[in-house]
């Protein structure tokens, strides 16, 4: 170098050895000489500075470093600062080929590093200082192109930035989220409605033996019921029923030849039958066009179940309700009340109303083929009626007719509920439908407890819900056990909407509202019940 750290211009290749003599006149011809050459040369060396060092070898980069090293190397008395400019200098080639900008990966990460040339006739100490100024900063935002406008020292690399675009996250909670102390609340809740096993067992053998009774009594006394096969349906034997062994649904079918159903009404749900020709020991309750009489049926078949309870003296039976298909029995000399419904009903050996085609939709849920091995099963009609009993269609009358009836198949569906064969049982994962389906029958019935004008809603309300809810969220992963807080919240939500619209469609005849019965202003009021006990931590269930 000649000066501070400034590059020493290349020798010219004529230029002599200095140990050579020479003579005055060949000393002032090469003065001559390189005065005419000095222009050019000059040329050179800003070329040579202007072109990029990574184009040039490594034989000539390593040259150069020598030559500059050599040259500070006899200023012994320069500053500290000019050592360290040396070392920047050392470090100039391998830093301009590091930072050499990559192709990006990612064209939202790119950085352009803007080469820049440090001019002839800058010291090193001001080419350091640029070179510390010009290090690019890490962008906050890796959205935004970043442009560095030095040249040497290390720029950041596209590869070393790691902020990348968060995610919106996408909602997949129900709009209420359940604490800690709400999810301790049902579970505790879960407890407390489970049932003893002893009590379970006590109340089955009661309830087996006047059912055995009762059966055995009309088939040996009565003409008309011979034929009864018990079905038992409802919560109890769904493994659905919560608290108290208290409440049992046994059906008695009657099953029937050949028959003409006709729909009573528009939504599908209620339909007179008539008996074709042959022999039936139904035929007595026919009345004058062929018209099975729903209400006469009954009414023989509540007298014949009253003449086969009378030894049980702990027995009794209760008043007969307005278009209840079941004959009541209740005993209160059990550690528990139980009460008992026998319903009459006639069995169906057909294809499935036309009124059904577009429901139970659980294609998705249970599988195509197992919606068609139901829909081969037979389907039941029991004697209920709506509103008025005189009301009268086509020349019959509402209390003369009979209403659908699908729990045998509600009651497969439930014990058979997951969309994987192994739900719930040994092998398998468990999940929460009942459990689901549990905390809303308690919070529907405690509710009705302390208002009677809710008495028109009923867990069969519920039942349907969850159907539906079924049908919607398919997978067993949707109703995981350890997810019960989200997906009661779900279902609550789902009972709710319906109530706010006063509408839940039967699951297998989507045309019958079931709570037309109720009305919408009733609905609205136990919504807001509703919405108030889960917005305070459902203090109810304390």
């Amino acid at each position: 170098m000649t000066g501070r750290g400034r590059t020493r211009r290349a020798k010219s290749p004529d230029t002599k050895s200095a140990n050579s003599k020479t003579s005055p006149e060949e000393v002032s011809r090469q003065n001559d000489t390189t005065k005419e050459r000095k222009p050019k040369a000059q040329k050179k060396a800003r070329d040579a500075e202007e072109s990029p060092l990574q184009d040039r070898t490594t034989k000539h980069v390593i040259e150069e470093i020598s030559k500059q090293q050599s040259a500070t190397t006899d200023n012994t008395k320069a500053p500290v600062r000019c050592t360290k400019a040396k070392k920047t200098t050392e470090q100039a080639a391998e830093d301009i080929r590091k930072t050499q900008p990559e192709t990006p990966k990612d064209p939202l990460k790119a950085t352009k590093v803007k080469r820049c040339v440090v001019k002839k006739d800058k010291s090193p100490e001001e080419a350091a200082e640029e070179m510390t100024e010009t290090q690019p900063e890490t962008p906050k935002d890796p959205l935004k192109i970043i442009k560095v406008k030095g040249c040497v020292g290390k720029a950041r690399s596209p590869g070393h930035i790691t902020e990348t675009p968060k995610e919106t996250p996408k909602a997949c909670v129900p709009p209420v989220r359940c604490g800690e102390g709400e999810l301790s609340i049902l579970h505790r809740t879960l407890e407390n409605l489970k049932i003893k096993r002893n009590e379970r067992s006590d109340a089955a053998e009661v309830v087996n033996r006047i059912v055995k009774t009762i059966v055995a009594h009309l088939k040996e006394k009565s003409q008309s019921f011979k034929e009864i096969v018990p079905l038992r349906t409802g919560s109890y034997y769904e493994n659905l029923k919560i608290s108290n062994p208290d409440e049992f649904d046994v059906m008695l079918p009657v099953p029937v030849d050949r028959v003409n159903v006709t729909p009573f009404g528009d939504d599908g749900a209620f339909y007179s039958v008539e008996l074709k020709r042959g022999k039936s020991p139904l035929q007595r309750f026919q009345k004058t066009g062929g018209t099975l009489s729903a209400s006469e049926m009954l009414k023989e078949f509540r007298d014949e179940v009253k003449k086969s309870v009378k030894q049980f003296t702990e027995w009794e039976v209760t008043k007969k309700k307005t278009g209840c298909p079941a004959v009541t029995l209740m005993t209160k000399y059990q550690p528990i009340p139980i009460s008992l419904d026998i319903v009459l009903s006639i069995v169906v050996q057909s294809s499935w109303p036309a009124f059904t085609k577009e429901g139970i939709k659980i294609d998705g849920w249970l599988g195509t083929k197992v919606k068609q091995q139901y829909k081969r099963l037979p389907y039941y009609l029991v004697p209920k009626y709506e509103g008025v009993g005189t009301v009268e269609c086509d020349g019959v009358l509402a209390k003369d007719v009979w209403r659908v009836s699908f729990s045998h198949v509600e009651k497969a569906m439930l014990m058979n509920h997951g969309s994987e064969k192994t739900c719930c049982e040994r092998e398998g994962e468990r999940c929460c439908r009942k459990d689901c389906l549990k905390l809303l029958k308690h919070l529907l019935s405690l509710l009705k407890e302390k208002d009677s004008s809710l008495t028109k809603f009923c867990s069969y309300h519920v039942k349907t819900t969850l159907l539906h809810a079924c049908c919607s969220r398919t997978k067993d992963a949707d109703w995981r056990a350890s997810s019960l807080s989200r997906c009661f919240l779900l279902l609550l939500e789902d009972f709710v909407e319906h109530l706010e619209r006063g509408v839940l469609h039967n699951f297998f005849i989507p045309t019958q509202n079931l709570l037309s019965g109720p009305g919408l202003k009733k609905c609205k009021s136990l919504a807001q019940r509703i919405r108030e006990e889960r917005e305070n931590g459902f203090p109810i269930f304390k």
